[in-house]
């Protein structure tokens, strides 16, 4: 199916007064950094814009430009002429944000190949590793409003989801955007050290105690850890403090597959994969259970045990990489 073009969605958007803008449950910085982008610009143009997002502004990203306009989503709905859907790969995921938004027409702007193009006006760009890179490119394509609050927020989207442009997805053209950003007004140093420098001290506790869960499957290809929500609670964690954690097994020589499984309410198991191949496609591996993603990063909720859960997820794993070779 053809993308919707960027003049298409600039012409919806300039006809519209009031806009909501949403993004995915268990956000990252990809998410917030295009949702206050996008915010900020159509703003600019006197647009009556709303930002909801199911978990509010995560601590980790309260000094983005723009964030107190970010809100959890109220339990009556509210109805506008254009709801816009950044980074989320399936409509399910906007949880109950995309409960409380209603319009006639919906965009769904994104860069997971995953995503099953739900909406009216649809943008997959599969190969942008970041959502925050389509939208510079949107922005600028179109002449939208730029200005360094907005430039701010597109570097932590594409820096968040890059893992600080280094990621296989990142390509030249990323680099000049980050170039064009920084000349807008981004000061890489002070947000790079916001971003990966601050962390509070209950996120290092909680490595420390993951560590003592990891575990090998496959010779050394396969590592895995795992939250309870007895460690959680303990150790008082917010749901931001996990992100990033995975990466520690993925940095492991050998290591093909990381995976972190995270017990949650209700029942439910978080499973999110990493993979440094593409021949281990783990975004295939999460669809089997009702997620998805990206080849190399990808992940599920099961309903089950912690310990069920993960005798599934790498049985699974193992179907992919023969665990007996």
């Amino acid at each position: 199916m053809t993308n919707a073009s960027f003049a298409e969605i600039a012409d919806a958007l300039r006809g519209s007064e009031r806009i909501a803008i949403l993004s995915h449950v268990r956000p990252d910085g990809d998410a917030f950094g295009s949702q206050l982008a996008l915010a900020l610009s159509l703003r600019e143009l006197g647009k009556k814009v709303t930002v909801w997002n199911e978990d509010g502004l995560l601590e980790k990203y309260d000094f983005l430009p723009g964030g107190e306009l970010l809100q959890q989503p109220p339990d009556e709905p509210q109805t506008f002429d254009i709801v816009v859907a950044l980074d989320t790969a399936t409509q399910l995921r906007l949880g109950t944000a995309g409960d409380a938004a209603t319009a006639p027409t919906w965009i769904n702007i994104d860069h997971h190949p995953s995503n099953p193009r739900y909406g009216d006006l649809v943008h997959i760009d599969s190969i942008a590793p970041a959502t925050g890179q389509i939208l510079f490119e949107f922005l600028s394509s179109e002449n939208l409003p730029m200005n360094a609050a907005i430039a701010e927020n597109l570097f932590v989207a594409i820096s968040t989801d890059t893992g600080s442009f280094q990621y296989p997805s990142t390509t030249a053209r990323t680099y000049e955007i980050g170039a064009e950003l920084l000349r807008a007004g981004v000061d890489v140093g002070r947000v790079s050290q916001l971003l990966y420098e601050s962390y509070p001290r209950r996120r290092t506790e909680l490595l420390r105690d993951l560590l003592g869960t990891m575990r090998f499957e496959a010779g050394g290809r396969i590592a895995s850890f795992s939250l309870s929500l007895e460690v959680a609670n303990a150790l008082g964690v917010k749901p931001e403090d996990n992100e990033g954690l995975i990466d520690h097994l993925r940095a492991i020589h050998g290591v093909v597959v990381a995976v972190f499984f995270e017990e949650l309410l209700e029942g439910k198991v978080r499973v999110s994969m990493r993979s440094k191949s593409e021949a281990a496609d783990v975004s295939a591996i999460c669809q089997r259970f009702g997620g998805g993603g990206h080849k190399l990063a990808a992940g599920a909720r099961l309903r089950g045990t912690l310990v069920k859960v993960e005798e599934k997820i790498l049985k699974a794993i193992c179907d992919v990489i023969d665990c007996n070779s």
